[in-house]
């Protein structure tokens, strides 16, 4: 099953309590949704005449449930109905969905994997939102906004950006390709728990390649390769790496091996293990390590939230970001090579992992990286 290019909402009445009707009646009892109720159900939730105390029981019910695939694919469809999906002018088109939720336990550089795959001839897009609770961590959007670029195009402009070979690279918000998702962010934030809309989110996938279009997706449980591997296949990513990254994201550890999950053509993924020194990279962090002299988080509303200040730790992965593509060595510049590499061996621009590193460091030295960075 492939996800079903529809733009229409379906009319279904009471399709939400007819939900939590079947998802919310303990252990023993509860059953799972098919397919049709699954997406009538987000529908409602994402329609106008949603009631926010039946969403949250439906979606922290479903999660306490477990979901299968089903509702996972249920709950994606009804999103992408109502997001805007656009095809750029170009044949290959990578996407870069780190989690939406951001990173509190080092600097993320995943920001950067756009720009860089651009330079060396891949059209890539970023995605995410300003941020998101309980964790409130680093995002895409706010160290790109850090470092100076526009964290507010629409689809269309984004796409257009992909199509020109000086630039090849976007950042697009879920304000502007999925508004009404966006619009229960407060509703999730005040929810706490992770929902099905966390899993899904990553893969509604903004801007379509003419011809192909790759998905590069992070992980850090070992039950979801299989559910993201069966959702990219049903959103119609061509082929999809996913990586066990720090924090859920798409840059693995940069001092132990991590496992990558793939697939081609849509065809069943396979996974292989991958060790940072294979590819020269020794680093003895996991990931860029925070400052240790970040201000205190000034909003911090329960104990779950960060201690440091998003906004000025998202500076310095700008800072730090910035330093690597003018040149500077260190953890920064390696995670940027190392994903990258992962991209390009599976996108077979490369043999191996280590000349596909080459490559990655070569576009980042040589200043290439930058100047489309700049270009963005």
């Amino acid at each position: 099953m492939s996800a079903v290019p529809s733009k229409a909402l379906p009319a279904a009445k009471n399709a939400l309590r007819a939900g939590i009707q079947k998802v919310a009646t303990g252990p023993e009892y509860s059953k799972n949704l098919n397919f049709d109720e699954a997406h009538a159900a987000m529908s409602e939730i994402l329609s106008e005449s949603m009631d926010p105390v039946q969403a949250a029981i439906f979606l922290i019910a479903l999660r306490m449930k477990r979901e299968v695939d089903d509702e996972n694919k249920g709950v994606l469809q009804s999103i992408l109905d109502t997001a805007e999906i656009v095809t750029a002018d170009v044949d290959e088109v990578l996407d870069v969905a780190d989690p939406y939720d951001g990173h509190a336990r080092g600097l993320p550089m995943a920001a950067f994997i756009a720009p860089v795959m651009a330079s060396l001839g891949v059209p890539s897009v970023c995605h995410g939102v300003e941020y998101m609770g309980p964790k409130y961590g680093v995002t895409h959007y706010k160290v790109l906004q850090a470092a100076g670029k526009s964290v507010d195009l629409d689809a269309k402009t984004a796409a257009s950006r992909l199509s020109q070979p000086d630039c090849g690279w976007a950042y697009v918000d879920q304000r502007a390709f999925a508004p009404r998702l966006h619009d229960l962010l407060e509703l999730r934030t005040r929810m706490v728990k992770r929902q099905v809309l966390t899993t899904v989110e990553v893969l509604v996938g903004p801007i379509r390649g003419k011809n192909k279009t790759h998905l590069l997706t992070g992980y850090v449980h070992k039950a979801y390769p299989p559910v993201y591997a069966e959702l990219a296949r049903f959103a119609n990513f061509d082929s999809a790496m996913i990586v066990r990254g720090v924090e859920g994201g798409v840059i693995p550890s940069l001092q132990q091996p991590a496992k990558i999950f793939s697939y081609h053509d849509k065809s069943e993924e396979s996974a292989v293990e991958i060790n940072p020194k294979d590819l020269g990279i020794e680093q003895t962090t996991r990931a860029v390590p925070i400052p240790k002299d970040l201000p205190s988080a000034t909003n911090k509303a329960d104990n779950i939230a960060n201690e440091f200040d998003a906004d000025a730790a998202a500076q310095k992965a700008a800072e730090y970001g910035l330093e690597a593509l003018n040149g500077k060595t260190g953890p920064a510049m390696n995670a940027m090579i190392y994903s990258a590499a992962i991209c390009l061996k599976h996108l077979g621009r490369a043999n191996d992992f280590a000349s596909a590193a080459k490559l990655a460091e070569d576009a980042i030295t040589s200043g290439k990286a930058l100047a489309h960075f700049q270009a963005g």
